[in-house]
């Protein structure tokens, strides 16, 4: 087998891109009140940091995947479920409730494509109480919402 020229055992890391503009920082009312939304809540924090985790990967939010990802991990999240994360639907690892809430975050995350469908609701509403799911809700569009400031002004530097 041939090797591919210029190609070396230990391969050069991306330089990460310039932050452009640090909206946290620079609103931190703003930051506060958005990060507060989402924090106060009666859920499952691991099901939290899964939600975050799954909602990053759809939105292609390196910064965020990598966030909930190591909070899930420093919650106890077993490895074998983070990386299962992207084909939830195809493994035995989550349980229904885990289900119906990661169904209802990629639904409310690809709203582009339709709204969120009765059925899917009507899942996480089954596997949640109205304050859950409530809750939940606000946590999917606080997630939503960082992964698009992280998108438009690229404000942190992953690393």
């Amino acid at each position: 087998m041939g090797s591919d020229s210029g190609a070396t055992a230990t391969a050069s890391r991306p330089t990460p891109p310039a932050i452009r503009l640090a909206v946290d920082e620079l609103a931190p009312d703003a930051a506060g009140a958005l990060d507060a939304a989402s924090r106060r809540s009666t859920l499952d924090p691991s099901l939290l940091e899964l939600v975050g985790a799954r909602v990053s990967q759809l939105n292609g939010c390196a910064d965020c995947v990598d966030l909930h990802s190591r909070d899930a991990r420093t919650g106890g999240e077993t490895e074998r479920r983070l990386y299962a994360l992207p084909v939830w639907r195809e493994t035995p690892f989550f349980s229904p409730t885990e289900r119906a809430a990661l169904d209802l975050a990629e639904a409310g995350t690809r709203i582009s494509q339709g709204p969120v469908g009765d059925d899917v609701f009507q899942r996480a509403a089954d596997a949640f109480s109205e304050r859950e799911l409530a809750e939940l809700i606000w946590v999917i569009a606080v997630i939503n919402t960082w992964n698009r400031l992280g998108a438009i002004a690229r404000p942190w530097r992953l690393g």
